[in-house]
């Protein structure tokens, strides 16, 4: 599977983006050529070889005639419609203006038909969007992973006035994407750059178990004095039959608590949809014995389960973590026994070997109501699987 990590160390914007595209292999004249086709006026990219913090990269200019158009949605889509891009090209294009202007509405309190494109709206930002939708088509990746996105601190002044980082329309497309702290002055990722990430990236985390095959640098402008002002893509292949998407750990250590309340918080946790819930015996401070309480489960996950822990433990206090997680390819799998049918699951092994698992539930069933060992059924279903391969 060929994949794109987006290393984000200093945010994202654009022309980030399309310098970082370009650097790692897109060939400029073919987003050239899709941009010619929407007909904006006089609209030219150029790329340049610049260095940021003695960093060599890529820098990707519009140049344009001076316009005042505020442009709506609806005049941007049938730009794309009517323009030479493909099929593919055209839909991502669209997908990652129509989230931009469903965050846009949201923050001015309006709807997706009326709001206005002011910044995003100009003959630059179009041909950042529409000019990253061509590179990503002809990049043709799988998947794309990014690192957690800094945004940067401070003010902004846009078309509304001065406002905090990230920008409100920043923000909103930013809900639910992990955010890393960043004490830099400044704005790192703009609507653009929040809009492309929202849209495009499949998981967040950090750079997966990939062979590396080709490495891009896309440079922002602004000179930044902490670090480099960058945007590293790197594209290369994972193996096939592993997939990977990001988890969350979330831990605490209590040694004030009876172990049935310990019992029972991991049973509200597991009906509550957590992916894995474990204990660990610890030591604590002043030679206390102490349970590490360990949870596994995805971003959306995190509040709820620690409303749980918080309400039913003694805890003061949660550490939280993304994690990397990779999965053998599996799906359903049943197999007779004498007892009747055991459903389990089949994983595919990176080797191209097979690996059967039975279902504890069906084993449990079974030996209940035939009478018989638990161990016997689970080896019975791993004998007719292996009879049947």
């Amino acid at each position: 599977m060929k994949i794109a990590y987006l290393d984000c160390a200093s945010g994202i914007s654009g022309d980030m983006t399309l310098g970082a595209l370009v650097d790692a292999g897109v060939p400029l004249e073919a987003i050239q050529q899709g941009v010619d086709s929407l007909g904006l006026p006089s609209c030219r990219l150029v790329a340049t070889e610049v260095k940021k913090k003695g960093f060599r990269a890529t820098k990707v200019d519009v140049e344009y005639e001076p316009e005042h158009a505020h442009r709506h949605l609806h005049h941007i889509t049938e730009m794309i419609d009517q323009s030479a891009l493909s099929g593919p090209q055209q839909e991502l294009a669209r997908r990652i203006f129509t989230r931009l202007g469903e965050a846009e509405a949201k923050v001015h309190g309006t709807t997706l038909e009326k709001v206005h494109f002011h910044e995003v709206g100009a003959v630059d930002s179009i041909a950042d969007i529409v000019g990253g939708a061509i590179g990503l088509d002809v990049l043709g990746v799988d998947r794309i992973v990014s690192s957690p996105i800094p945004t940067g601190t401070g003010y902004v002044t846009i078309a509304h006035g001065r406002v905090s980082i990230p920008a409100p329309a920043t923000a909103e497309l930013l809900v639910g994407v992990p955010l890393c702290d960043s004490a830099v002055t400044a704005e790192l990722t703009t609507p653009t750059g929040a809009a492309i990430v929202a849209t495009v990236v499949d998981a967040f985390g950090p750079l997966p178990a990939m062979t590396i095959e080709s490495i891009g640098y896309g440079a922002g402008t602004r000179d930044l004095e902490e670090q480099a002002n960058l945007v590293r893509l790197l594209v290369g292949e994972v193996d096939d039959r592993q997939e990977a998407d990001q988890v969350w750990v979330l831990e605490t250590n209590l040694d004030d608590i009876s172990a049935e309340l310990v019992g029972h918080c991991t049973a509200l946790l597991g009906e509550a949809g957590a992916l894995d819930v474990y204990t660990t015996a610890i030591q604590m401070k002043k030679n206390r014995p102490g349970v590490l309480l360990s949870v596994l489960c995805t971003a959306e996950q995190i509040a709820r389960l620690e409303k749980i822990i918080f309400r039913e433990t003694t805890t003061l206090g949660i550490r939280r973590w993304p994690a990397s997680r990779h999965k053998l390819e599996r799906s359903p799998c049943a197999v007779e026994t004498p007892w009747g049918e055991v459903a389990g699951k089949l994983a595919l092994m990176a080797d191209g070997g097979r690996s059967f698992s039975p279902e504890f539930e069906a084993c449990r069933t079974l030996a209940s109501e035939h009478g018989v060992a638990l161990k016997q059924v689970y080896e019975a279903a791993r004998r007719a699987f292996h009879d049947a391969s």
